[in-house]
């Protein structure tokens, strides 16, 4: 029998992997939802000769290395993108997978297994869609209503229902709570500041909200509040660098996933060190 630290390695390695083969299909994801093509017909093509991509020259990240970054019928460069996207993905997926593996792999009631699952199932989607959201908003400066809005079903369902078969209606309540005060706070700003706030951003705020709310009120702030200073950071950087002026438009979209898995990965040890530096604790 795998003692518990093997468990969840072998977890996060069958998660990892198959967040491979979901990176796979988020490069085309990125590439076609902005340009309002099917994410599912045609199937993929290199985009300079258009020849179809072979079922072994699509292995996530192996095909690459294999082919040397070069189209098999043109010989045209496969961009480094597509593998990064690949182990990125991969990668999320593992550290989301050892996250919240405790409640799955501990001993306890069939209940609370099932819903410690479904809980993972939601937050592994949230990685999905940060990913895409991630690129498309640095390509496009945009944040598709195509993705954004079918996620407020699909978290809001499948906390719901784990809420339901686990009992947590604590957390379901901190999730509608945080989803709605974060959606709250993201439409005053864009509505006192239109040109430094995107409504793409602020129909992501909500989604974020919810996930972040589930796991905690000091989840919640520090997620929401992340976003901002790192954001704030890479601006300063960037005006530093001379890269950008003040008048430069910066995606926010990307600082808001970023913040938003600080909350999710560092979350509760941030605010409890925070409030009892603070004497809030």
């Amino acid at each position: 029998m795998l003692d518990p630290l093997a468990t969840t390695v072998v977890l996060a390695a069958f998660v990892g992997v198959f967040g491979l083969l979901i990176g796979s299909f988020l490069n085309v994801v990125i590439y076609r939802v902005p340009a309002g093509k099917s994410i599912v017909h045609p199937p993929s093509t290199c985009p300079n000769c258009g020849a179809g991509i072979r079922w072994y020259d699509n292995i996530p990240v192996i095909s690459w290395l294999v082919l040397r970054a070069k189209c098999r019928d043109c010989g045209n460069p496969i961009s480094a993108r597509y593998p990064l996207v690949e182990l990125g993905t991969g990668i999320l997926f593992a550290l989301v997978a050892v996250r919240f593996s405790a409640p799955i792999l501990e001993p306890a009631p069939t209940n609370d297994v099932v819903a410690a699952i479904i809980v993972l199932v939601a937050f592994l989607y949230l990685a999905a869609i940060g990913v895409a959201l991630l690129l498309i908003d640095l390509d496009t400066h945009r944040l598709p209503n195509a993705i954004v809005l079918p996620s407020y079903l699909v978290a809001g369902a499948l906390l719901l229902l784990a809420a339901v078969i686990g009992g947590d209606w604590a957390a379901a309540l901190r999730a509608l709570i945080g989803g709605a005060a974060m959606f709250a706070a993201y439409y005053l700003m864009a509505f006192a500041y239109p040109g430094g706030m995107g409504f793409g951003d602020v129909k992501l705020s909500g989604v974020l909200g919810l996930y972040l709310g589930w796991l905690g009120w000091g989840t919640l702030i520090v997620g929401a509040f992340s976003a901002f200073l790192l954001g704030g950071i890479f601006s300063i950087v960037l005006l530093v660098a001379r890269r950008a002026t003040r008048k430069s438009g910066i995606p926010f979209g990307p600082w808001m996933i970023a913040g938003a898995f600080s909350g999710v990965f560092f979350g509760e040890q941030l605010w409890t060190a925070y409030a009892g530096l603070v004497g809030l604790i």
